[in-house]
């Protein structure tokens, strides 16, 4: 919740920033496409920093699986081992 906010605080800064800007319409624009971009790609950026989380997350659930199907198989008082 508070990154959203963040990130809706910072982006509604930005465009008052651009929008009380004194310049042109044409560098208004230009900054304002350099918005869309950087909006964008700070999507981009978070939904491949969360997919490589939820690989991690599956890679550590099957390894705790073929750990605990190991320790189910093992027979502590079966004679012989240690």
């Amino acid at each position: 919740m508070q990154a959203a906010v963040s990130f809706g605080l910072s982006l509604a800064a930005l465009v008052i920033g651009i929008t009380r800007l004194p310049v042109g319409p044409w560098e208004r624009g230009f900054l304002a496409i350099g918005l869309v971009f950087v909006v964008s790609s700070a999507f981009t950026l978070a939904k491949c920093v969360r997919d490589r989380q939820e690989v991690a997350e599956v890679t550590n659930r099957v390894d705790k699986a073929r750990i605990d199907k190991i320790l189910i198989e093992q027979d502590v008082f079966k004679p012989g081992q240690v």
